[in-house]
């Protein structure tokens, strides 16, 4: 038989294969880098997008921000303005009630008593004086309670007073402020009686 050298056809061929898979080896390669890079690149661009849209929204929220700020601003403003014209239109209704305070003050008060002085704490008026006799005291008292600006007279002391006369005394009493509400309760007794 005769003797075929196959070696160098065989060495030939898997030179060749070799090469083959290094050329698609490569190739692959290639492709995976320009793969990664288009994907980095991608990834990259979505997050600058991304980037550009929540500076959008900071540059937004800012904005609103502000105009929240003018907008509470300008409601506090109001307000102010309301409990101005509040605390106005309260002190120009109760500019005639002291006038009309003093006014009944002076009907209730009978002759031969005399008042020293008088001083406002809230709701309450404290008045002290000097009257002939306990009686003009007591018809000083029937007179505040059946006045529609004063109720509750309240009798806190009495002192005998000789300088004044035999029967004179010192006195202090206390009296509630309530006009409107007296006033009030007739109206609506006036307006349910007709």
């Amino acid at each position: 038989m005769a003797k075929i050298n196959l070696l160098p056809w065989r060495q030939e061929y898997r030179a060749k294969k070799q090469k083959d898979f290094q050329q698609v080896a490569l190739l692959v390669v290639i492709a995976a880098a320009l793969l990664v890079f288009a994907w980095i690149e991608t990834v990259d661009e979505q997050v600058s997008n991304q980037n550009a849209r929540n500076q959008l929204l900071q540059e937004k929220i800012s904005a609103l921000n502000k105009q929240v700020r003018e907008i509470k601003d300008l409601k506090k403003r109001r307000q102010e303005l309301i409990d101005r014209m509040r605390v106005i239109q309260e002190l120009q209704g109760n500019r005639p009630l002291a006038v009309r305070y003093f006014d009944e003050l002076v009907q209730a008060t009978p002759e031969g008593l005399w008042l020293n002085s008088l001083q406002r704490k809230g709701n309450s008026l404290e008045i002290s004086g000097i009257a002939e006799s306990n009686n003009r005291v007591s018809s000083f008292m029937r007179n505040l309670d059946q006045s529609d600006w004063y109720d509750s007279p309240n009798l806190t002391g009495v002192t005998a007073s000789p300088a004044f006369g035999e029967q004179a005394s010192a006195f202090q009493l206390a009296v509630n402020l309530s006009g409107r509400k007296k006033r009030m309760n007739t109206s609506m007794k006036q307006i349910k009686g007709s």
